[in-house]
């Protein structure tokens, strides 16, 4: 039987219950544990797929096909396996699947209520993963704070499984504030006590808390708090605010959180935690012997979040290349034909995100045109790969009117057009081209020489895609398409071959770096800005 741990919030949202429970799962994975994470949202959309990054930051895809919160990406990037469709839950994922059994009298005629129907949901969705595979840990990280309306239902599910399971078969770590006031120079626990104190309103004694904090927590506030929120001392673990991400699971061991869990889920390890990878890596992180400056084109720049995969594949490439890659946030829609030279001419390199919509694209392509013409290398991602498209219709094979679908609907040259499975649908919501695809790679194109291999398989996110009307022009002036889907024969990559570096791809790279294992993409083109 698997044994669950349960992660809650309190006080202030964007804590970090998704780093912790990706470095709890770190340090039981490093023990010798199967440790799989799944995260509950509270919102009402029945995925992140139609939320607007600057609201919930970026949508990240899985394997499977699945659109999820950006937390994922974090569980797959610290343990260095995928996640699925079974990994990410919201509230409007629960309600539909109660009211489709409704409407399907799958209750029987019973008043359909919060408790026990939705609830008991709820507990299925939370017990259900650990079918997915043979895990001996099942961690579940609650979006939200406890106190929000909308996560009620996933607080009373939890009070409920804490009875079903066993207060030996799982637990409960409370992540929390303890801020400092600079007026007092002290830190205040009393924001900490009140959140336990909601929880307990609810049902549910924290087993562990997790305090947020700038300063060390001294040991008497370990012991008042400990006090009045019923722990033990050795329970009250402080997290210090990190310089990365990836330095708290670290943290995290020298607290000794990972042997507090062990013994209060009863479990048994001999296994001594082997984190040499991840000291080697922070090693290098945290010493760098070079940097390099790499421009970021796209429209979402002022939340990080909105590029979050792809700023987490230039650390682990600027790792593998022993060099701190520096990222340029630049915004599309402030680079112009006049203005191009002033943003571009400092930079090592440029990549072009993804997106969506026609707000910024113009910028995009002048990117695009200066480092084609510059041999400035370049990167471009999903619409980034379109707008290499587009770029090189215009001002190579002299297609003035070129343009994406997507942007201009009657464009005389739709050299990017929407995907012919696309046509016709109307509901915006889980219905692009989603998840992991097989491409084959040229044999002797550059990118099956960065690869290493010929056959591939990548994340995708779009609805508009290559048209193959104008396939034979771009191959006669010099654009490669090297990478091809041999089931609808999509076009998946592009390059110019004569160029120092000029990649693009239809699909989602960064998705799939992990520390572990840095993207050969994200490698070769921080290589390549390096020492090029």
């Amino acid at each position: 039987m698997a044994k669950y741990i349960f992660v809650t919030g309190g006080v202030t949202s964007s804590l970090g219950k998704g780093i912790i429970a990706a470095s709890v799962a770190k340090l039981l994975q490093a023990r010798g544990f199967s440790v799989t994470i799944q995260k509950f949202d509270p919102y009402i959309n029945v995925d992140p797929g139609t939320l607007n990054p600057y609201e919930h930051g970026e949508c990240y895809v899985t394997d499977d096909g699945a659109e999820t919160d950006l937390d994922l990406g974090h569980y797959e990037r610290f343990l260095n396996i995928p996640t699925s469709q079974a990994n990410n839950v919201t509230t409007g994922r629960i309600y539909q699947t109660v009211i489709n059994k409704e409407r399907e009298g799958a209750y029987l005629g019973k008043t359909v209520q919060i408790i026990p129907h939705i609830t008991d949901e709820i507990k299925r969705r939370m017990l259900l993963i650990a079918n997915t595979g043979d895990y001996d840990i099942v961690i579940t990280e609650i979006g939200g704070t406890v106190g929000d309306i909308e996560s009620l239902p996933y607080i009373e599910s939890i009070r409920q499984l804490r009875w079903e399971l066993g207060s030996q078969n799982c637990l409960t770590i409370h992540l929390t504030l303890v801020p400092y006031l600079s007026a007092a120079r002290e830190l205040k626990t009393k924001p900490t006590q009140h959140s336990v104190k909601e929880l307990l309103s609810a049902g549910i004694q924290p087993d562990i808390l997790v305090c947020r904090a700038e300063h060390p927590l001294t040991q008497s506030i370990r012991k008042k708090l400990s006090l009045f929120c019923n722990l033990a001392p050795t329970a009250v673990i402080q997290a210090l605010d990190a310089a990365s991400i990836y330095d708290v699971p670290m943290l995290m061991l020298k607290e000794k959180l990972d042997l507090t869990v062990i013994s209060m889920l009863n479990l048994t390890t001999k296994v001594t935690p082997d984190l040499s990878k991840w000291k080697s890596f922070l090693e290098f992180m945290k010493n760098p012997v070079n940097e390099i400056k790499i421009g970021l084109v796209g429209k979402y720049i002022e939340l990080q979040d909105a590029y979050k995969s792809i700023l987490e594949a230039f650390v682990h490439a600027g790792v593998a290349n022993k060099c701190k890659v520096n990222v340029v946030n630049i915004s599309s829609e402030e680079i112009t034909g006049k203005n191009v030279n002033k943003k571009l001419k400092e930079l090592n390199g440029i990549l072009v995100a993804p997106g969506f919509g026609e707000r910024g694209i113009e910028g995009k392509i002048q990117a695009i045109k200066y480092s084609r013409e510059n041999n400035l290398p370049f990167f471009g991602i999903c619409l980034g790969m379109q707008c290499a498209v587009v770029e090189f219709a215009r001002n190579v094979l002299k297609l003035k009117d070129a343009a994406s679908t997507e942007m201009i609907e009657e464009t005389e040259h739709p050299v990017i057009d929407l995907m012919e499975e696309q046509k016709g649908i109307n509901k915006k919501g889980g219905t692009m081209r989603l998840g992991a695809y097989p491409c084959n790679l040229q044999k002797g194109s550059k990118i099956a020489k960065i690869y290493g291999k010929e056959d591939i398989y990548e994340r995708h996110r779009h609805r508009y895609e290559f048209n193959n009307e104008y396939l034979e022009h771009f191959k006669d002036a010099g654009l490669s398409t090297a990478g091809i889907n041999p089931e609808s024969n999509l076009v998946e990559t592009i390059e110019i071959f004569d160029h120092k570096w000029f990649v693009a791809v239809q699909f989602h790279p960064e998705y799939k770096s992990t520390v572990e294992n840095p993207h050969p993409l994200f490698v070769d083109f921080v290589s390549t800005c390096l020492n090029g």
